[in-house]
């Protein structure tokens, strides 16, 4: 007859160590985000807000709001300057167009973009942040989309506060409102193509390296070597009888293209010389051309160098 079977009794469990608390399972309520997706248009406005507000300090260190806020205050001064005296003067016309004040601080907005293009962008690959945003649902084109809008919104920003101060002042000093306000109209647009190009050479070159120095050093060269350039290259075919050709040469430096622009696009006086700006119908058509290709191919530029950066 079969033997029932018998189970060996269960060894005793170890007894914990004197003066050591028993394990306890702690349940802190992880659970599953069940909560709508909001997609990759809320992570570009996300990404936006964060570079527009990183443009200029907010969010940031105190010594990161130092440069953008002296930038800032330099660029509305001379406006200040001018309002004072054309209310106190009674003048009943500004001593300037408001197509012309960018182009004549142009070096302060160069400097704010060679700061703030690094800034936005090289800091993300040297710390390889750029594969954190690449593994969320956001595309290539969302980040070069996100970064480009909201430096030309900081450049806008810098340039479009001083102008506004103008008209105010031009209001105060009882100057013609419909004048006023359409020369305010063509500044702002003026301004906008200003911050559209200078925003993406910008983004170009601090794209092209991770080390902010080099980047911050890349666009400066680029903006100041190129006007200087030009300037003296024209001056020269100016002493030599060569006028003609000097509003040609004007499309070969940033800042001399948008104020050759301005001059045939906006019907403006221009901010340099007589003899530089475009005369002639096909020199301002080629340099509207000449720069809404520049940006096109900056933004195309900025999006084969996302291409190539590794999500390892």
């Amino acid at each position: 007859m079969p033997q029932p079977e018998t189970t060996a009794p269960a060894a005793p469990a170890a007894a914990p160590p004197p003066g050591s608390a028993p394990d306890v399972i702690h349940n802190i309520g992880y659970r599953h985000y069940d909560g709508p997706r909001l997609g990759r248009a809320y992570v570009r406005r996300s990404l936006f807000a964060q570079s527009l507000r990183g443009a200029y300090g907010l969010g940031r260190s105190a010594r990161s709001k130092v440069l953008p806020m002296i930038l800032v205050g330099v660029m509305c001064a001379p406006a200040l300057v001018v309002v004072a005296v054309a209310v106190a003067t009674k003048m009943n016309k500004l001593p300037l167009e408001y197509t012309g004040y960018a182009i004549y601080l142009q070096a302060v907005i160069g400097l704010y973009v060679a700061s703030q293009a690094p800034q936005a962008v090289s800091t993300d690959l040297r710390f390889r942040t750029v594969t954190l945003y690449f593994s969320r649902p956001i595309e290539r084109f969302d980040y070069v989309a996100a970064k480009y809008a909201a430096l030309s919104a900081a450049v806008f920003l810098l340039n479009a506060v001083p102008l506004l101060i103008l008209y105010v002042g031009a209001l105060l000093a009882k100057m013609p409102v419909g004048t006023q306000t359409l020369g305010l109209a063509k500044g702002l647009v003026g301004t906008a193509l200003m911050s559209l190009l200078l925003s993406g050479l910008g983004l170009v070159v601090a794209a092209a390296t991770p080390r902010r120095g080099f980047g911050v050093a890349g666009i400066i060269a680029l903006f100041t070597f190129s006007y200087a350039a030009v300037g003296t290259v024209q001056s020269i075919a100016l002493m030599q009888d060569r006028t003609p050709i000097t509003p040609w040469l004007g499309l070969l430096s940033p800042t001399t293209l948008l104020d050759g622009v301005q001059v045939w696009l906006l019907d403006v006086a221009s901010a340099h010389a007589q003899e530089f700006a475009p005369t002639d119908a096909a020199v301002g058509a080629v340099g509207v051309l000449l720069l809404l290709g520049t940006v096109a191919g900056c933004f195309g530029l900025l999006m084969r160098r996302y291409r190539k950066v590794g999500l390892s």
